[in-house]
């Protein structure tokens, strides 16, 4: 059975802090992040001009492996097609990490 004395420094832990007032403010979760206005490029491939690039990012993949655009021989590797290559900077073959990277420039901020 819990003492008193528990329950009562267990109540007192649940109040605001008086320092919670001066701390700024976080950030906002990524999923909840605002929509961005895309460039051209960007719409051309996921079919929306105004997206959050967490969404972005998700429809492009879908549009990779929609259009086998993966090397099959490393599938870690993108061979682009010529919308791609346009949201790519003009590259033939993009490594998947530097996905995000390339499609961070075409949205406004």
């Amino acid at each position: 059975m819990a003492s008193a004395s528990m329950l009562s420094a267990a109540s007192l832990s649940l109040s605001p802090s008086p320092l919670a007032a001066l701390r700024p403010p976080r950030p906002a979760a990524s999923f909840a992040l605002p929509r961005r206005a895309a460039a051209a490029a960007v719409a051309a491939v996921v079919g929306a001009a105004e997206i959050p690039r967490t969404e972005a990012l998700k429809r492009l993949w879908a549009y990779i492996k929609q259009h086998n655009l993966q090397d099959p021989a490393d599938k870690k590797v993108i061979v682009c097609d010529e919308k791609l290559k346009v949201l790519f900077a003009g590259q033939e073959r993009v490594g998947f990490l530097e996905v995000a990277k390339l499609l961070n420039p075409h949205f406004v901020k």
